[in-house]
């Protein structure tokens, strides 16, 4: 089973859009998920900075900036 995780940080209107579309198409698909604020690890701050949010899956960048819910569950669907 795959699992999601968007980082992203507080205040970030780009984030607010990606959890809306990462929380509907998880919970459509019931693939688990989590939320992680890059203001955690000062490697996650440095690495991502520029590009939140971000979409993992698997632990692997699938994403960044916006998340595109056609791509998304294409993803999960393999």
């Amino acid at each position: 089973m795959h699992r999601i995780t968007l980082l992203g940080k507080p205040g970030c209107h780009l984030c607010d859009d990606a959890r809306e579309v990462v929380a509907r198409v998880a919970g459509e698909l019931g693939v688990p998920w989590e939320e992680v604020s890059i203001d955690s690890s000062e490697e996650l701050r440095e690495k991502y900075w520029e590009m939140i949010p971000v979409t993992l899956i698997d632990g692997v960048q699938h994403d960044f900036w916006r998340v595109d819910e056609a791509r998304l569950r294409s993803a999960l669907s393999t």
